[in-house]
Formats: C-alpha cells, sequence, structure tokens
C-alpha cells in the first residue's frame, strides 16, 4: 500500500531517571531528506538513530526532534574552577585596596555573581549510562515512528482511493476518444468532397487524388500509438500503485508520459470532438500528477 510523504508521530519514554521525548515530521521532497536535532549528549547515538528511521522512511523532507530530560543526580557533575575563582577574589582585594573601598572582607555571594566559576558537565558517557540512555531514546524513537508510519499509511490510502477514482476517468475519456478518432478521417473526407465541390461547382471529383488527400490527412493525424500506450500506461498505474515498495518516483515519471501522450494526441487531433475530451483529459492527468506528487 502506498504511503504520503506528510506525516507527524511522537513518542515519550521515561526510564532511569531520563526522560526522552521524539517528535517527527514531514512533508514533500524530492529525495530523502533526513534532520535530527537533539542535545549535545546524544551526538554518539545519531548514527544509530539514522539507520532505525531510514528502515522505515524513503522520501520526504524529515525532521526529527528529540528532548532529554534528566532527573538522576549522577548525570550532572558540578565543580568549581578554583584557578578562576582565585584570579576573581585577587583582582577584588586589589581594587579594594587601590581605592580603599569598603568592604575589604569579601562575601560569599560576591562570587556567587560570577557563574562562570562553576563547572557543569556532563556524567553520562559511560558505558553503563549509554546502555540506559539508548534504551529509553530507542523506545521512543520507535513509538513515534510507529505512529508517523501509521499516519502516512492512512494518508496514503486516502491518495489510493482518489487516484484509483481519477484513474477510472482517464480510462473513460481514453475509451471515449478511441471510440471517435476512426470516424475523424471519413468526416474529413466527406467534409473535403463538399467543399471542393461547392467551390468548383461540379459534381464529378477526382476520387484517386480524393483519396491520396484524406490517406495523407488520416496518417498525420492518427493517434493510434498514443491511444495504445496511453491505455498502457493506465494499466501500469494501477499495478505500481498496488506495489509494496515506495514508487514515488515511478509514479512521478510515468504521470510525465501520460502527460506527453495526452499532448501528443492534442497536437495532432483536428477534430472538436476529440479536442474537447483531450482538455478534459488533461486536466484529470493533472489531477492525479498533483496527488502523486505526494507519495512516497
Amino acid at each position: 500500500m502506498i504511503r504520503s510523504m506528510t506525516g507527524y508521530g511522537r513518542g515519550e519514554c521515561t526510564l532511569h531517571d531520563r526522560k526522552f521525548t521524539v517528535e517527527i515530521k514531514s512533508v514533500n521532497h524530492r529525495y530523502n531528506d533526513i534532520t535530527i536535532k537533539h542535545p549535545r549528549v546524544l551526538n554518539a547515538f545519531e548514527d544509530s538513530l539514522r539507520k532505525i528511521i531510514g528502515r522505515e522512511v524513503f522520501r520526504g523532507k524529515t525532521d526529527v526532534y528529540i528532548n532529554m530530560e534528566t532527573y538522576s543526580k549522577d548525570d550532572i557533575r558540578v565543580s568549581v574552577n578554583m584557578p578562576l575563582s582565585d584570579a576573581y577574589v585577587k583582582q577584588i582585594k586589589s581594587l579594594c585596596a587601590r581605592y580603599d573601598m569598603y568592604p575589604k572582607a569579601l562575601q560569599i555571594d560576591t562570587l556567587l555573581k560570577y557563574p562562570d566559576i562553576f563547572v557543569v558537565e556532563s556524567n553520562m558517557y559511560d558505558e553503563q549510562a549509554r546502555l540506559e540512555i539508548w534504551e529509553a531514546l530507542e523506545s521512543a524513537l520507535k513509538m513515534a515512528l510507529n505512529s508517523f508510519i501509521e499516519m502516512r499509511t492512512a494518508e496514503g490510502s486516502a491518495l489510493y482511493a482518489d487516484i484509483l477514482v481519477k484513474r477510472a476517468a482517464v480510462s473513460d475519456l481514453v475509451g471515449r476518444i478511441k471510440t471517435r478518432a476512426p470516424f475523424v478521417a471519413r468526416e474529413y473526407g466527406e467534409k473535403l468532397r463538399q467543399r471542393i465541390a461547392e467551390a468548383l461547382n461540379i459534381t464529378a471529383l477526382d476520387e484517386a487524388r480524393l483519396v491520396t488527400e484524406i490517406t495523407l490527412m488520416a496518417d498525420r493525424a492518427c493517434i493510434d500509438e498514443e491511444l495504445t500506450r496511453l491505455e498502457s500506461h493506465i494499466a501500469q498505474l494501477e499495478t505500481i500503485l498496488n506495489n509494496a515498495e515506495p514508487n514515488g518516483r515511478k509514479l512521478d515519471f510515468l504521470v510525465q508520459e501520460m502527460n506527453r501522450e495526452v499532448n501528443t494526441i492534442g497536437s495532432k487531433s483536428n477534430d472538436l470532438e476529440i479536442s474537447k475530451l483531450v482538455v478534459e483529459l488533461k486536466s484529470e492527468v493533472e489531477k492525479i500528477r498533483e496527488q502523486v506528487q505526494n507519495i512516497e
């Protein structure tokens, strides 16, 4: 079953005093463009994240947002940059002595005004922490992916049904053109015979010359090959739609070929009825093209 390129999914997992939230959203794109935004502490997991996403997402611009909250006191280590603190104290004392300013005795709240003396470091790089982080992160990601794919599949089902309706309309129009085509040369011959007779005011015409002219016209206006190829494309359309593999690009190419055949039929035909049918046909094929642009 086909899937849409647009979708949204969210997953959340709290484990080992850490909470992970993963959001995935995607829009139409010619290629498979995956962007992952996450805290720096998760850099080591990005390759694994991409592999999991890549097994499920094949086309579209996909943005993945990962948020992490930790409630574990062991995950963060806070220390004091003593050399920097010493430098602050030394310079503050120097200023007090130079200008004989009060107070000359430093209080702790003076140093607390300089937050850069505190060094906050992550303590989540040991093997045990990595295993615990990946366990929760993978769970949140898979949960988000499942809901993401579910939404893509649901939208794909709607696209599938709509394209089949439009395909039936295209097939009907092609059938009507095919039915009309054989009468074009005959009607052209009758009109040509009548015009020549009226123009020259004669009743006997050079039948051989007239047949040659009608044959040439019929050859130039023949659309049998285009109709045959168009019918083949229509059959392929349903086959590809029912293929389990992602076939958005293949469908896109097929609809381009359908458009090309319709345009050729329109340029060859000098019949008013066929021209009207071609206008309707172009409209339906364009509607299919617009829907195909959404398929993964």
